[in-house]
């Protein structure tokens, strides 16, 4: 289904409760769930605690007052990483200042580092990324483009440029990589999966939000992946092992259904 039937049929479930949706069902946009998932994680040598923020779209829908409200919750968690899954604004402005969005970006703090990837909507926003990655570099967030970081003597981190409208080089990305250790990938799309090498440990991605609006007998209507429902959200497989999360804003409309915000806490043991 394209974007316009997706608008379309979102905003006519939207207006009207016709279809039988619940009132809960169709007024949860701006809640959302700490969704913690446990796994393993071949080369660890130590338990790694990552917060797993993707899709905040910034601008149009989304105040800084959720993003504020996302990065206290990532806090509590006290996670030894934190990951940034792109999408960081939405392609359109919103009322509130992308200086504003910095700032509560800011306060995001983790022993191991904060990074992030750019998403479609980042590289949309902006003619030019380095503004934006400058800002954010000095709140103390590095933005990995096809390039990786070892944060830890067990741990490498790499990050993929947008898959759609960015400049992905998946061997750029991964190159550099220990001989030892675990590999934690970051694409903001999850349509790279099929392509990520199967000795890469675990591809975290968003994009999806999870369908955003998915009708009871219907599904998502719209996923904006070419593989359809196939890497939706949660755990998938491509045949590289990932994790999609359905992200903490909206976009296009501002309506969740049945689909909540998602902030991921992922808790990674090594393998016994």
């Amino acid at each position: 289904m394209d974007r316009r039937r997706f608008i379309t049929y979102a905003a006519a479930v939207s207006a009207t409760a016709a279809s039988g949706l619940s009132l809960a069902q169709v007024t949860g946009t701006y809640r959302f769930d700490v969704v913690r998932e446990r796994a393993t994680l071949a080369g660890l040598r130590a338990p790694l605690r990552v917060a797993w923020l993707t899709d905040l779209h910034h601008g149009q829908y989304v105040r800084t007052a959720s993003v504020r409200a996302w990065v206290d919750a990532a806090l509590t968690e006290a996670p030894d990483l934190v990951l940034l899954g792109g999408d960081l604004v939405d392609q359109r402005p919103g009322a509130d200042s992308d200086e504003a969005l910095v700032a509560e970006l800011a306060r995001l703090r983790a022993p191991l580092g904060v990074l992030a990837v750019w998403g479609n909507h980042d590289r949309a926003r902006f003619e030019g990324m380095e503004p934006f990655a400058g800002a954010l570099r000095d709140a103390g967030i590095d933005v990995l483009v096809n390039r990786g970081v070892t944060v830890r003597d067990d741990l490498h981190v790499a990050g993929l440029d947008d898959l759609r409208v960015g400049r992905p080089d998946l061997e750029a990305a991964l190159a550099g990589r220990p001989a030892t250790g675990a590999t934690l990938f970051a694409s903001h799309n999850p349509d790279v999966l099929p392509t990520v090498p199967i000795d890469v440990g675990l591809t975290l991605s968003g994009h999806t939000h999870g369908g955003q609006v998915v009708l009871p007998g219907v599904g998502a209507l719209y996923t904006s992946s070419e593989y359809g429902d196939r890497f939706l959200a949660g755990w998938v497989d491509g045949p590289a092992r990932g994790y999609v999360s359905r992200g903490l804003g909206v976009t296009s409309l501002p309506v969740r259904i049945n689909c909540p915000a998602e902030l991921t806490v992922l808790d990674l043991a090594p393998v016994a």
